[in-house]
């Protein structure tokens, strides 16, 4: 599949109009046209088109790209000074999925600045002095597990985060983003995902969250922040990844969901818009490509090849989007050609990439041996199955389509927060790896 190898033009996969152009759709055929642009040396249409093979992720300027924030920082990134937690997570997850080795000295400043940013009654703030918020609790705790350090696990006071959990939850089972704040979907995610890791779920967190979540399922069968509003990509991940992280995906209307998703992805340019009538957006490589391993987990428990998936999505077009459209050739990704890098839209980027790359399998058999949080690490990699559009060396690392930090950093957290019930577990799995390998060899 994917948009270059198409007989028909690209252009017949443009938007119509009718005749009846607005400021949305005009604003549409102009990213087209932007994208066409960038996508005709390698399509069909072009005389001597250029080979697949040149299709090339620049890792090494967006590494340079990366670390190029260790130094300094421009002005207008004060913006997202109570963000800090963000800017950690964002850099050392793009870095991570790179497979380049996060320098000491960058793994003890982001270990010194999560530490301060923790709060004595629990969470983590976006900045010194400020108060815990749920978001950037999150990005501070993923932060923490990709570096994988007995030191950095162990700036995480469970006790008191656990204690800041149950204080923004609320009677209807949804989570207020901070102390007096708006409650929103992303913190369910949020919650649930930082209480996953840590081994601090229990059942007074857990009461009522899938019911709000299902509550926040629109007409058009995505997810919006609150009950009532419109569907969003970002918010339909942060839902469905919550309710997957319960095991409750039932409360859900999966086929509009299905439908929902399938149709956010663009047809000429490849990647996904965010909502309805919305443009592309590179970031939604993510947050929609994201709800993908998770409706093949439900095809596999209806015992349905997960191949489906490739007629579900298209992971080759998304691939083409994201490595002709979104790379900077002086590093880092964006939203779409001509827009500005961003360490953001980099880490998304990369992020969904792994996932259209990664085809990722959940071990159904083994539920009854990894019950509740435990139950994330039956996520595993069918390696006889990866994806990969242009050169081979365009693979980055495998993400866990849950939590969005390696799959290997998700293991190693695991074992230091739930011990030997998560290397029971992990042992389980693996036997059945080694077991599939020698069926297919």
């Amino acid at each position: 599949m994917g948009v270059l190898n198409r007989e028909e033009g690209l252009k017949s996969y443009g938007y119509k109009d009718d005749d009846f152009p607005t400021e949305s759709s005009e604003l549409q055929l102009e990213t087209e046209g932007d994208i066409y642009r960038a996508f005709l040396p390698y399509s069909q249409e072009s005389p001597m088109p250029e080979p697949n093979a040149s299709i090339e992720l620049k890792k090494n300027r967006h590494v340079k790209y990366l670390l190029g924030a260790l130094d300094s920082l421009p002005s207008y990134w004060t913006a997202l000074d109570a963000s800090k937690p963000w800017l950690c997570y964002w850099i050392i997850h793009s870095l991570d999925l790179l497979d380049h080795r996060i320098p000491e000295s960058l793994a003890q400043r982001a270990i010194s600045t999560l530490r301060h940013v923790q709060c004595e009654t629990g969470g983590f703030a976006g900045g010194p002095g400020q108060d815990a918020h749920v978001a950037t609790t999150y990005a501070a705790v993923n932060t923490l597990a990709i570096i994988g350090t007995k030191e950095a696990y162990d700036v995480i006071n469970r006790a008191t985060l656990l204690e800041f959990l149950l204080r923004i939850k609320q009677k209807d089972g949804s989570f207020k983003m901070m102390v007096g704040g708006e409650i929103d979907v992303r913190g369910s995610y949020c919650a649930m995902s930082a209480a996953t890791i840590t081994n601090i779920r229990t059942p007074e967190l857990e009461e009522g969250v899938a019911e709000f979540v299902g509550r926040c399922q629109t007409y058009e069968g995505g997810l919006g922040g609150y009950p009532g509003v419109e569907a969003h990509g970002g918010y339909a991940f942060c839902g469905l990844a919550a309710l997957e992280l319960l095991g409750r995906t039932d409360v859900l209307n999966m086929n509009t969901l299905v439908k929902w998703s399938v149709n956010r992805q663009m047809s000429l340019e490849g990647g996904f818009q965010g909502r309805t009538n919305k443009l592309v957006d590179g970031c939604y490589s993510f947050w929609m490509g994201g709800v993908f391993p998770i409706i093949g987990k439900m095809l596999e428990s209806l015992e349905q090849d997960k191949e489906a998936l490739n007629f579900v999505y298209d992971r080759d077009a998304l691939q083409e989007y994201l490595l002709i459209a979104c790379q900077s050739s002086s590093g880092g990704l964006r939203d779409k050609p001509f827009k500005p890098v961003d360490y953001y839209h980099t880490c998304y980027c990369l992020s969904g990439l792994s996932l259209s790359q990664h085809q990722l399998s959940f071990r159904h058999e083994l539920v009854d041996k990894a019950p509740g949080a435990l139950s994330s690490l039956l996520w595993t990699e069918n390696l006889d199955k990866p994806r990969v559009v242009g050169s081979p060396t365009n693979m980055v690392e495998a993400t866990h389509p849950l939590l969005n930090i390696r799959l290997d950093k998700v293991r190693k957290a695991f074992v230091h927060f739930y011990g030997k019930a998560a290397e029971d577990v992990i042992e389980e799995v693996d036997i059945e790896v080694v077991d599939i390998e020698i069926i297919h060899a």
